[in-house]
């Protein structure tokens, strides 16, 4: 249940994945997020996707690349590849499927055994819009967030509720943890590719602020 981020900036580029069961509605967060767009009906992704948005954090450009892996357990192998090398990650369940969730914790294992152990794992319950179907309860996802030293939000791919929020909270964090020394830069096996600073459009952030001063890293 995961996809794959990549945050880059003009200073640093990141990578982040997406993980999780398939149809639990990953794809149609990370085309909100990149696209502010809902596609209710999407054909489940086959190997990888892939997405990227600008954005900015503490008024500094981060180009966020995502992977957004398959959920089918024969593309498992492939989705492996992708752990190494991403500074975060999006964990994925579908709050109206009891067992999205009780699969999480075989793939947040296997993303912790094959990714560094700096990376920054963000908790979502999606379609939090079809609330009157719940199969899982929102204390339940913040214990095993809790357990598990996560990040945790629920969030609706389809009203777009909290998708904004989850992706910039998560790529903060990798910035924190830049800024506080955790994540070396120059080590690219932590998800982290140095860039160019040129001035950047930037979407988002913790000021939401914005601008169209030029582009910014590749």
């Amino acid at each position: 249940m995961f996809a794959i981020l990549c945050v880059t900036t003009c200073y640093f580029s990141t990578s982040m994945f997406i993980f999780v069961s398939a149809g639990v509605g990953k794809s149609c967060l990370l085309l909100q997020f990149t696209d502010k767009r809902f596609q209710p009906v999407h054909d489940l992704t086959i190997g990888v996707e892939f997405g990227a948005r600008l954005i900015g954090i503490d008024n500094n450009p981060i180009k966020l690349q995502i992977w957004d892996t398959a959920g089918q357990e024969s593309f498992r192998s492939i989705t492996r590849s992708y752990y190494r090398g991403a500074a975060g990650a999006l964990l994925v369940y579908d709050i109206t499927r009891r067992e999205t969730f009780n699969h999480l914790t075989s793939w947040l294992e296997d993303a912790r055994q094959h990714a560094n152990a700096n990376m920054t794992v963000m908790l979502i319950g999606n379609k939090c819009d079809l609330a009157y179907r719940r199969a899982v309860s929102t204390e339940e996802g913040e214990q095993f967030a809790k357990e598990h030293g996560l990040v945790f939000m629920e969030a609706s791919a389809k009203t777009a509720q909290n998708v904004e929020e989850a992706f910039i909270s998560t790529a903060a964090k990798i910035y924190k943890k830049i800024q506080d020394g955790v994540i070396d830069i120059s080590n690219e096996s932590y998800g982290i590719k140095l860039g160019h600073q040129t001035g950047a459009g930037l979407s988002g952030g913790r000021d939401g602020s914005a601008s169209q001063a030029g582009s910014c890293c590749g």
